[in-house]
């Protein structure tokens, strides 16, 4: 192996701090405007988040957003409150691991322009030669452009990387999809049709898989 890519949300961190922030405020600003209960707005807001469950726009809060015409932005939330994004603290030992033993290492998302955000305020942006986000070729996983977009960046072939994720349908799926070996991390035990070459609960083990 070559190059060792990852998922964002999931996998290198967590924004769940920051959602269960701002959604409380969403269901009350609903609530009043809508002249409904504040479990009425939240069952609706989050109707419309799952019916486009891994659609383009499914992965964009800024969509929803304006879909209900609220007044926020995601990139002003996530600059006013940074240490609601929590990184795993197995993610800055396996990136110091994986540059000193010299893979090249990538970052793969279906989310907008600012996951990267995300990883500057983060601190994890400096361990990535690579970020590749929905917008850079209008497509989301597991469509396998945004795959070898990635791969082309970091100059490698499927057959030399292996892909990081949480998720088996856009992240295991699309990564074996284009000849990439493929690493589900279930951080929480979870049951799951078992397609990935390798099930991990940290990224600790990844010593292992290429130990």
């Amino acid at each position: 192996m070559k190059a060792v890519l990852f998922d964002i949300d999931g996998t290198l961190l967590t924004e769940m701090p920051l959602i269960q922030l701002f959604l409380p405020w969403v269901y009350d600003e609903l609530s009043k405007r809508l002249g409904i209960t504040k479990e009425e707005a939240r069952n609706r807001f989050l109707h419309e988040i799952m019916v486009r469950r891994d659609t383009y726009d499914w992965h964009d809060w800024n969509f929803f957003f304006r879909l209900f015409n609220l007044d926020l932005n995601y990139e002003e939330l996530l600059r006013k409150y940074p240490h609601k994004l929590h990184v795993y603290p197995d993610v800055i030992p396996t990136l110091e691991w994986l540059e000193e033993e010299g893979y090249l290492l990538g970052v793969v998302t279906s989310g907008p322009e600012y996951q990267r955000l995300k990883l500057d305020l983060t601190g994890l942006s400096k361990y990535f030669e690579a970020i590749v986000t929905r917008e850079d070729v209008k497509a989301i996983k597991p469509e396998p452009k945004i795959f070898l977009y990635a791969l082309k960046e970091l100059g490698v072939e499927p057959s030399d990387a292996l892909y990081v994720g949480d998720s088996l349908t856009q992240d295991v799926y699309g990564a074996k999809h284009v000849g990439m070996k493929a690493v589900w991390i279930n951080r929480d035990g979870l049951d799951g049709y078992h397609m990935a070459d390798y099930e991990i609960r940290t990224l600790h083990e990844l010593r292992k898989i290429l130990g």
